[in-house]
C-alpha cells in the first residue's frame, strides 16, 4: 500500500463491495478476474475499478488479471480486516439488539464485548451471551479491556454525551446510529449512518423509475 497518499472517502466505501463479490468468486472457484468482467458482475467501470486500486499499487498483471483470492486479501488488509475488533454498543434497545444479533450470526472480526445500559431492568440479562452492564461503569471497562469501537444505538439527545464519555475512556472509533451527527476528537474515527437516508435514496429511485416508465 502507498503510504502518505490521501484517498478520498469514495474509494474507501467502494472496497466493501470489492471484497464481498471477491468472496463469492471465491466460494465459487474463480481463480482470476479481470477488470472488465469484475465491472459487469460489480456494476462499476472497469476504468474505476483499476482506478479505484491503482490507489494501493493496483494489484493486477496485464493479460491475467487479478489473483480473486490475492485482491480478497489485498483489499482485506487494506481495510484492516485481517485483525479483531473489540466492540462495545451503547443501547440494549431494538437496535442495539438487532446489532448485538448481526454481530453474533454473521462474524467477521468484529466482537461484541458488552453492552451498556442506563435502563435498571435490562442491567444484568444477557443477549446472546453478551452482557448487559451499567452505563455508570463504561469508562473503566472499555480501559480495562481495551475496546477498539463503541456502537452508539441511543436517543439523539444523548448521543453526544455517550461519544464524548467513550472518546474519554480511549475507543479508537465511533459506529453511530443516532439519527445526530457527533463532533469527535481528530484521532477517533466515527462512521454516522442515518438509516433514513437509504430510505429517502429509495424513494427517489422508486419515483424517477415511474416518471421514466411513463414516458416510454
Amino acid at each position: 500500500m502507498k503510504k502518505q497518499v490521501k484517498i478520498s472517502n469514495a474509494v474507501i466505501k467502494r472496497l466493501p463491495r470489492y471484497r464481498r463479490y471477491l468472496k463469492e468468486l471465491h466460494k465459487k472457484g474463480v481463480d482470476k478476474i479481470s477488470s472488465n468482467e469484475f465491472s459487469r458482475l460489480i456494476g462499476y467501470t472497469a476504468s474505476q475499478i483499476r482506478q479505484d486500486l491503482n490507489n494501493f499499487g493496483g494489484f493486477g498483471q496485464q493479460g491475467y488479471g487479478y489473483s480473486v483470492d490475492g485482491l480478497y486479501k489485498e483489499i482485506s488488509a487494506i481495510l484492516g480486516l485481517d485483525r479483531k475488533y473489540k466492540m462495545v454498543i451503547m443501547g440494549a434497545g431494538n437496535l442495539g439488539q438487532a446489532i448485538a444479533n448481526h454481530t453474533y450470526y454473521y462474524k467477521t472480526g468484529f466482537v461484541v464485548d458488552s453492552i451498556f445500559e442506563v435502563n435498571p431492568r435490562l442491567i444484568g440479562i444477557k443477549i446472546n451471551d453478551i452482557e448487559v452492564r451499567d452505563y455508570e461503569d463504561l469508562v473503566e471497562y472499555v480501559e480495562e479491556n481495551e475496546i477498539d469501537i463503541g456502537v452508539i444505538c441511543t436517543t439523539k439527545e444523548v448521543a453526544q454525551e455517550v461519544a464524548d464519555k467513550l472518546c474519554f475512556a480511549g475507543v479508537k472509533g465511533i459506529w453511530n446510529f443516532a439519527p445526530v451527527d457527533i463532533e469527535i476528537p481528530s484521532h477517533v474515527a466515527v462512521e454516522n449512518v442515518h438509516l433514513s437516508d437509504g430510505l429517502h435514496s429509495l424513494a427517489y429511485h422508486i419515483n424517477r423509475n415511474q416518471e421514466e416508465a411513463k414516458t416510454k
